[in-house]
């Protein structure tokens, strides 16, 4: 398993049903740079408590709602018409390197947020999960049991 945020990230990305997984949570609220932490946090053993959800929450939720969500939105809006406009295609893609960025910088503010949280060999996966998916948490159960399962299949902690 990675031991960097941005690079464990990028592996269970690509693993199957997991995009899947995340799309379904993004579409009912879920912040899944925050998801995608608490993965990565519940995999290394580190323990869940309100503290740190909240600390987590505080600092992504600006970042997301300022910076990664209008991108996305942008690009979102865009799609129809940059089908049928090659300029507007090249935009859109431009926008969407954007986007990933944005969401990289803040896996790495994230990383540098809880780089000193001690590994406890604790075993909260599920914690992190539904304390960090919020409402999409309600809504989507088979999504979280999909990441679940995806991080039960990676490599043990790092």
């Amino acid at each position: 398993m990675p031991s960097d945020l941005w690079s464990f990230t990028l592996d269970f990305y690509a693993r199957p049903g997991v995009e899947e997984a995340c799309l379904r949570l993004q579409t009912d609220g879920a912040n899944v740079c925050m998801v995608l932490c608490g993965v990565w946090l519940g995999k290394r053993g580190v323990k869940c408590n309100a503290k740190r959800l909240q600390e987590i929450e505080q600092l992504a939720t600006p970042w997301h709602d300022e910076v990664v969500r209008p991108l996305r939105e942008l690009r979102t809006q865009w799609r129809p018409a940059a089908q049928a406009d090659a300029a507007l295609g090249l935009l859109r893609e431009s926008v969407k390197a954007l986007e990933l960025e944005a969401e990289q910088q803040l896996l790495k503010r994230l990383q540098a947020l809880t780089q000193d949280w001690s590994v406890d060999n604790a075993d909260d996966l599920s914690l992190w999960l539904e304390g960090l998916a919020t409402e999409a948490a309600n809504k989507n159960r088979d999504a979280l049991q999909m990441l679940r399962v995806a991080a039960n299949q990676t490599a043990d902690r790092a």
